[in-house]
């Protein structure tokens, strides 16, 4: 029971851990850029491209966490089966 617990409280709580994280990352990622972009407005075709390619690396991070998000989801128990076995267990 409580290996069903534990995978319960990891499978609710590692996505929006990950999404929350690569929120602020993105935030600050994008916050750099303005600011390089307002200092040295030449630069900005490079830095827009940096940006863009570090964006899509942290939001692969979010994706990968989905994917382990739903191979832990589909070891989870139904809640049925869970009413059954306290209920059978007194």
């Amino acid at each position: 029971m409580l290996y069903g617990v534990a995978l319960a409280i990891a499978v609710g709580l590692g996505v929006p851990i990950a999404v929350l994280s690569a929120a602020q990352a993105q935030g600050r990622a994008a916050a750099a850029a303005v600011e390089s972009i307002a200092r040295q407005p030449e630069a900005a075709g490079e830095i827009r491209s940096a940006l863009l390619l570090s964006l899509a690396l942290i939001e692969s991070l979010v994706i990968y966490a989905l994917l382990i998000f739903f191979l832990l989801y589909k070891l989870l128990p139904s809640v049925m089966d869970v009413i059954q076995r306290v209920s059978a267990g007194g």
